[in-house]
């Protein structure tokens, strides 16, 4: 057994290290391409604020924090436009431990929305075409931090799929002209009252989506043919409410999608659904997206439990401590962001950006306490590229950290206003989604 997951480990192809994979020019899902958040380009802008090194920024109505994609010239995000109270709209009731629950930070319910897809010029950041998804109330609440058009739309270079968490009509498929193509509903998905925020994933001729919900009795993952929009499997499962996007590690030997959440962390095979393994969950909501490397899948948690796992790839059955469990870190996690695995070290931080470093192998923290000059808030996750981790802050502020054994910021820069979604990178530049605007940062002339 050993010796096979070891062999195992020396086939996968996500192992996260600079310059090992060929340069990917699009940022085509949450994440990137691959869902790990690190770019193989060079030379990107690493000295911006709002009168320097802004290459463009297109202003963008309504209310998201979906990251954008980018495909070859093509921009795609999208966005909510919160309309007038709706009398008699309200949130789907919520029950916790039996008794009747309402969030005391859900809004949104009562009111009008308006779903809206976007392309623009990579370019220019000139806006070519709009599209109204869906327009009407909605199945459930969201938090008033958050937005229903939350979850990244994912891209295979001919058609955008675009998921506002079950609002609305469900999944919707739109070519680069603005095209609907199909939309399918997968049912409805109640989020105790918080929102959507798992995003859609891209498996060879299947839209995955993992669609946890309340106490779990309803929860699933789905996946969708890209080309027709019909439902190609469906897999039960008993996990509460989650926001986390899952992930897939592609090997020569096999594909795992990798889900997190509160009572198992699942890997399913991703062209048919079926369970390949499952262990215990780290007991918390779901909200970080794994990361994969060095034939391992690392998941974290940060609220109620703070939890770090670190998972062989490749098992079968119930691995709940077993060997496969490489190793566990119990502090330093963060409820929202996500961990970055860059090189040999994982990244960890918290929601106020406090970072922790480890090796990723064997779980040794090489250091911890990594501070940023001014205290922050983290919604988003970080990105790395070029030596250097990249963590941006609510206030719109971006620090970049060295890469490596040692923490030392060297750089801060802003876009001068709130930001909440990841950045992407795409062909030498960085695009960041602002609470008002679309920003490129770039350097290259042009």
């Amino acid at each position: 057994m050993k010796s096979s997951l070891l062999t195992l480990c020396c086939l996968l192809i996500g192992l996260a290290v600079p310059g090992a994979k060929p340069k990917d020019l699009n940022w085509s899902q949450w994440r990137g391409s691959d869902g790990s958040g690190v770019s193989t380009e060079t030379n990107l802008p690493t000295d911006w604020q709002p009168d320097k090194n802004i290459k463009w920024k297109t202003p963008l109505g309504g209310r998201g924090h979906s990251s954008p994609i980018v495909w070859g010239n093509r921009i795609f995000l999208t966005s909510d436009l919160e309309g007038e109270t709706v009398p008699g709209a309200m949130a789907v009731p919520h029950k916790l431990e039996g008794q009747d629950f309402v969030h005391p930070d859900s809004v949104g319910a009562d009111r009008k929305h308006t779903f809206k897809v976007l392309c623009l010029d990579r370019d220019s950041g000139k806006l070519l075409w709009e599209r109204t998804a869906y327009e009407g109330t909605v199945y459930d609440a969201r938090h008033r931090k958050g937005a229903y058009a939350s979850p990244t739309p994912t891209t295979d270079g001919v058609n955008v799929y675009v998921w506002f968490g079950a609002e609305g009509e469900g999944l919707y498929c739109y070519d680069f002209k603005g095209n609907l193509k199909w939309k399918t509903s997968v049912g409805k998905v109640a989020n105790v009252g918080l929102g959507p925020g798992t995003s859609p994933l891209l498996y060879e001729n299947l839209v995955i989506l993992q669609c946890d919900e309340d106490n779990g009795e309803k929860s699933f993952v789905v996946g969708i043919d890209k080309k027709t929009g019909k439902e190609a499997w469906r897999t039960p499962r008993k996990v509460q409410a989650g926001w986390s996007t899952p992930l897939l590690v592609k090997a020569q030997q096999r594909a795992e999608l990798i889900t997190s959440g509160w009572e198992f962390i699942i890997s399913y095979d991703p062209k048919t659904g079926k369970e390949l393994w499952r262990t215990q969950g780290h007991g918390s909501y779901t909200v970080p997206t794994p990361v994969t490397g060095y034939g391992m899948v690392f998941i974290s948690a940060g609220y109620p439990v703070k939890k770090l796992m670190a998972i062989k790839l490749g098992a079968s059955g119930d691995i709940t401590n077993s060997p496969s469990i490489v190793w566990t870190y119990n502090k330093g996690t963060a409820y929202v962001p996500s961990s970055i695995l860059y090189g040999e070290y994982l990244y960890q931080p918290t929601d106020r950006g406090v970072l922790t470093c480890f090796d990723a192998k064997t779980g040794k923290v090489v250091y911890e306490g990594g501070r940023l000059p001014v205290p922050a808030t983290f919604t988003a996750s970080p990105i790395a590229f070029d030596g250097k981790i990249l963590l941006t802050s609510e206030d719109g502020d971006t620090f970049i950290v060295k890469a490596g054994a040692k923490h030392e910021v060297i750089a801060t820069n802003s876009v001068g206003e709130p930001v909440y979604a990841s950045p992407a990178v795409a062909d030498g530049m960085i695009f960041i989604r602002g609470d008002k605007h679309l920003f490129c940062i770039s350097t290259k002339k042009g």
